[in-house]
C-alpha cells in the first residue's frame, strides 16, 4: 500500500474533473495575514493572502481538511457542517469526525476532538494541502516561502507527525528531495548521503504541499525497520488519533519565523532560549565550541584551552559515562560522581564558559543494570516466539516455534534473545524445521543460565551496530528523565543527542525520535532553559522546536579538508530553508594540523555563517608547534563571525571552496582580511638516464601584485638534501639546509627561514634575503630540485606556495558576545 507514489496518491485523492468553484464555502477563518475557507464537502478551497487577495491553494486539485485511512484505504469527507467552532465531517460507514477550530491572531489551530469508531481507523491525515508556492520549501519545519508570502503547518503535539505515512514504520524518507529529482516513489527512496528527511512540506508539480498525520497505536503491527523485514511495533497508549492537532498559518515571508515562535509560546511547545533570546533568532545559537576530554583533576587545563581559543562552550568528549542507560558517571574521569562533575561545571561557569557533554540517546551498553544481572523487560524486541520443548540450563540448541524474528541477520550485531531472566546469544538459526537456535551461549552478559518450560516466550532483542541494546517507549521516557536529572544536578548547559534514530526501537518511528528529547527537555529545571544548546545529527518536524541546531560532519575519515567536506557544505542549504542555524560539524585538530588548514575551515565558517566543533585533545595541542597562532585565529574569526562583521560579498567569496583567506590582527578592534592564493606541488624522486635533468618545473599564477613568495617544503617518506628553488628560470636559490623525513622548511616572509618538525615545532633557523623569493604579478615558474635518499623509491618533496591579495579592513562592531 505505502509503496504507492505520493503523486499517485494526490491524483487518487484529490484530482477532480470539475472546477473548485462548484463547491460551496461554509466556513471562513482569518488571522491578521491569512484567510482560509472550507467547503460543504470538507475541502480546503482557499489559502489566501488577504492583503493581495491571492489564493495560494493549487487550483487543479482538491484538499480535504482531514482524511481517514480505514483498513488501508483512504476516505475523504463526503460533507461538512460548522456548528459554533466545531467542524463536523461526515465519512462513509456513518463515521463522523469533529474538529475544533480556533482562530488566533497569527495562526489557526485544528484539533480532532471526536471520531466515530475511532479505534477502527488506521490513521488520520491532515492534507496534503497543495499550494502554488515553490521558491523555498522547508521540508522539515513545514514552511513554504514565495517572494512575498509564506504558508506553514505545525504539529502541535508529539503524536501528530509532520509528514505523510510513506512508511508503515512512521520513519520519513531520508533524502535530499531537491537533489533527488524524481519524487514519484517516496516510500522506496533513500539517500545515505544525508541525515535529514522529507516531512511536513515537499515540492510538487504545482508548487508544494503541506501535510501531517496521526496513527492509532492500539494494536501491535508488523513493520519494516532497522534493516529487518519484520519487526513488531508494539501497542502504545497515547489516546490514539483523538487529540491530533495542527496549526496552519500564512504570513509575509519576513514574519514567518516570528509566527513559529508565537505558535510555540501560544501552544505550550518547547521554546528554549539563549540569554533571554529565542534560540532560533539568537546569533549565538551556532557558536563554535571546543570538544576535548578532561577529568576532575585536569579540567582547569581544558577551561584554559577554551579561553585561549576565544570560545565560550566546552564539551566533554571521552568516557563520560560508565554505562549508557543509567548514565552513571565514569569513575576514572569523575571519581566524585555528580558532585565532581558539578564542580567542573562551576569552575567553567566562573570563567564565563558553559559546559556540555555527548550522549548516544537510547543506546544501552551491555554492562548497564538494564541488561545485567537481570534484563529489564522494556528492552526493545524485534519479535517473539515460543519454546517447543523445555530447555535445560546447559542446552546449546533451543527449538522455537517460528524463526521469523530470529533469522534476520542484516542488523543483528549481538545475536541475543531474552528467555525469562536469562540472555542467550546464538550463532545461527537452522535452515529448515524444526527451527532451532544453534550454538547458544547461555547466561550471556552476566545473566544466569536457567531451565525454562515448554511454551515459554522467547524474544529476539533489538540491537545496534555499536553493540548496544535499545528501548521500548516506556524505557525511553525513563532514560530521558534520568538524563535530565543529571543535567539538573550538575548544571550542564549543552547536549548532543547522537543516535536519535535508535528511538525508532519504540515502534513509533519519527514520533519515537522526538519522544526522548521532548521528555528530557520538559524534565529540565526552568533555569537551564534560559541558556541551553541542544544539537543532534538529525532532526524531525517536532524536534525542530526543541533543538538549537543540527551539527554533524565527522573528522575521522580523511584529512582536515577532505572528511565529509561536500556533505558539510550541502547541509547549509537545508539549514537555511528550514530556519536552522548553520553548522559545519566537527573538525579535528591534530599534532600535524597546519595554520593554513585551520584558516581554510574558519573562512568557510564565516562564509556560511556557520558554527562548528573543534575537537582538540590536550596531547595533540601540546605537540603542535602552531597551537598558539591556531587558537588565536580561532578566536579572531569566531569573534568577527558572531559579530556579523563580514559583508555579504566577503561571505560569498569565502564560500568558494577553491579560495582561501586569512586574518591579520591590527589591534583589539581591527583586522586585515586578505585572500590567499595558494597552490600545492609535488616533486617526486625520479630515476632517469645519466645527465637527464631531475628537477620538476611548476607554473604558479599570482593574481596579486609582485611580492615575496611564502612557502613550505615537506620531506615525504625520506630525507632530502641539496634543495634548490629557481624562480622564473633565472633566479636560483640554494636553500641552506636539508630535511629529515617528515621535516618542513617554512618561509613566511622577512629574513628567516625555519626548519620545523612534522608537528610544526621550530628546530632551527637560517637567515635569507627576502628579495630572493620575490615573484611577479601574473604567471611565474618554479623549478625545484633535490637529492633524495637512494633507498626510498617513493620519496617526494611537497611544495606549498602562497601569495596574498589586497587587504580589506574589518572592524569589530560594538556588540557584546556570549
Amino acid at each position: 500500500m505505502m509503496k504507492k507514489s505520493f503523486l499517485i496518491l494526490l491524483c487518487s485523492l484529490f484530482w477532480v474533473s470539475c472546477s473548485l468553484t462548484s463547491e460551496t464555502p461554509i466556513a471562513e477563518f482569518s488571522t491578521s495575514h491569512f484567510r482560509m475557507e472550507i467547503s460543504d464537502r470538507g475541502n480546503v478551497i482557499a489559502l489566501t493572502d488577504p492583503v493581495r487577495g491571492k489564493n495560494h491553494l493549487a487550483q487543479d486539485s482538491i484538499a480535504p481538511l482531514l482524511s481517514l485511512r480505514v483498513k488501508g484505504i483512504f476516505q475523504k469527507p463526503q460533507s461538512a457542517d460548522l456548528k459554533d467552532d466545531i467542524l463536523h465531517l461526515q465519512f462513509a460507514q456513518a463515521r463522523e469526525a469533529q474538529i475544533k477550530i480556533t482562530s488566533k491572531e497569527t495562526y489557526l489551530t485544528f484539533e480532532l476532538i471526536a471520531l466515530t469508531q475511532a479505534e477502527a481507523v488506521d490513521l488520520i491525515l491532515w492534507g496534503p494541502y497543495p499550494t502554488t508556492i515553490d521558491k523555498i520549501i522547508g521540508e522539515t519545519v513545514g514552511v513554504v516561502r514565495g517572494e512575498i508570502f509564506a504558508l506553514g503547518i505545525q504539529s502541535l503535539n508529539l503524536k501528530t507527525l509532520g509528514g505523510y505515512p510513506w512508511h508503515e514504520s512512521d520513519r520519513m524518507p531520508q533524502l535530499d528531495i531537491f537533489r533527488a529529482g524524481d519524487n514519484t516513489d517516496m516510500a522506496s527512496r533513500a539517500d545515505d548521503g544525508v541525515l535529514y528527511r522529507v516531512e511536513a512540506a515537499m515540492p510538487t508539480p504545482s508548487g508544494s504541499s503541506l501535510q501531517a498525520y496521526s496513527r492509532n497505536r492500539n494494536q501491535a503491527r508488523i513493520v519494516e525497520e532497522f534493516s529487518h523485514d519484520k519487526i513488531v511495533a508494539p501497542p502504545y497508549k497515547d489516546g490514539g488519533v483523538i487529540g491530533s492537532k495542527i496549526a496552519l498559518f500564512g504570513a509575509p515571508v519576513e514574519q514567518a519565523l516570528e509566527t513559529l515562535g508565537t505558535i510555540e509560546l501560544g501552544e505550550g511547545l518547547p521554546h528554549p532560549m539563549i540569554d533571554g533570546e529565542w534560540v532560533k533568532t539568537s546569533p549565538y545559537a551556532n557558536a563554535a565550541y571546543l570538544i576535548t576530554s578532561f577529568t576532575e583533576a585536569d579540567v582547569d587545563e581544558a577551561i584554559a584551552l577554551t579561553q585561549k581559543a576565544g570560545l565560550k562552550h566546552l564539551y566533554h568528549y571521552g568516557k563520560t559515562f560508565e554505562n549508557w542507560g543509567h548514565f552513571e558517571l565514569y569513575k576514572g574521569e569523575f571519581p566524585n560522581g555528580l558532585a565532581g562533575l558539578k564542580k567542573c561545571v562551576e569552575k567553567a561557569a566562573a570563567q564565563g564558559i558553559k559546559m556540555g557533554t555527548h550522549c548516544l540517546s537510547n543506546f544501552i551498553t551491555t554492562n548497564d543494570p538494564y541488561v545485567t544481572p537481570i534484563p529489564d523487560p522494556r528492552l526493545a524486541k524485534v519479535g517473539s516466539s515460543k519454546l517447543i520443548q523445555a530447555v535445560g540450563p546447559s542446552d546449546t540448541e533451543i527449538e522455537i516455534a517460528s524463526p521469523d524474528f530470529f533469522n534476520q541477520m542484516k542488523n543483528n550485531t549481538l545475536k541475543t534473545v531474552v528467555l525469562g531472566n536469562e540472555l542467550i546469544r546464538y550463532g545461527s538459526v537452522s535452515e529448515v524445521a524444526p527451527w532451532r537456535l544453534l550454538d547458544c551461549q547461555r547466561g550471556a552478559f552476566g545473566t544466569t543460565a536457567a531451565a525454562h518450560p515448554a511454551r515459554a516466550e522467547i524474544s529476539k532483542l533489538l540491537d545496534h551496530g555499536y553493540k548496544v541494546f535499545l528501548t521500548d517507549a516506556d524505557l525511553t521516557v525513563e532514560m530521558s528523565n534520568t538524563l535530565a536529572q543529571l543535567y539538573n544536578q550538575t548544571g550542564l548547559r549543552q547536549i548532543s543527542f547522537d543516535g536519535l534514530e535508535g528511538n525508532r526501537s519504540t515502534g513509533l518511528g519519527t514520533y519515537g525520535e522526538s519522544l526522548m528529547p521532548y521528555t528530557w527537555y520538559n524534565a529540565l529545571a526552568p533555569e537551564l532553559k534560559d541558556h541551553l544548546i541542544i544539537d543532534a545529527s538529525r532532526t524531525t518536524h517536532f524536534f525542530w522546536h526543541i533543538y538549537s541546531r543540527m551539527n554533524w560532519g565527522e573528522p575521522w575519515y580523511a584529512g582536515f579538508r577532505e572528511s565529509q567536506t561536500q556533505y558539510r557544505f550541502n547541509n547549509q542549504a537545508y539549514f537555511q530553508r528550514n530556519y536552522m542555524p548553520g553548522m559545519l560539524g566537527w573538525f579535528r585538530m591534530t599534532a600535524e594540523t597546519s595554520l593554513e588548514d585551520m584558516e581554510w575551515m574558519l573562512a568557510k565558517s564565516a562564509g556560511y555563517a556557520a558554527g562548528y566543533a573543534l575537537v582538540a585533545d590536550t596531547e595533540s595541542v601540546a605537540q603542535n608547534g602552531n597551537t598558539d597562532p591556531i587558537l588565536e585565529k580561532v578566536g579572531d574569526w569566531e569573534q568577527l563571525r558572531l559579530s556579523q562583521a563580514f559583508s555579504e560579498d566577503q561571505k560569498e567569496a569565502m564560500r568558494d571552496n577553491n579560495r582561501e583567506f586569512t586574518l591579520n590582527k591590527i589591534d583589539a578592534q581591527t583586522w586585515d582580511w586578505q585572500e590567499v592564493h595558494a597552490e600545492i606541488f609535488t616533486h617526486q624522486k625520479k630515476v632517469r638516464q645519466p645527465g637527464e635533468p631531475l628537477h620538476s618545473t611548476f607554473e604558479f599564477h599570482n593574481p596579486a601584485a609582485a611580492q615575496t613568495l611564502q612557502f613550505v617544503l615537506t620531506a615525504q617518506k625520506a630525507a632530502v638534501d641539496g634543495i634548490s628553488l629557481e624562480i622564473n628560470r633565472y633566479k636560483k636559490i640554494e636553500l641552506p639546509t636539508g630535511l629529515q623525513k617528515g621535516q618542513r622548511l617554512q618561509y613566511s616572509g622577512g629574513d628567516r627561514l625555519w626548519v620545523l618538525d612534522a608537528q610544526w615545532n621550530r628546530l632551527k633557523t637560517h637567515k635569507v634575503n627576502p628579495q630572493d623569493f620575490r615573484v611577479n604579478g601574473g604567471d611565474n615558474s618554479l623549478m625545484l630540485e633535490a637529492d633524495f635518499d637512494r633507498a626510498e623509491t617513493e620519496a617526494a618533496l611537497k611544495l606549498e606556495v602562497k601569495t596574498l591579495g589586497k587587504s580589506e579592513k574589518l572592524s569589530l562592531p560594538n556588540r557584546e558576545g556570549i
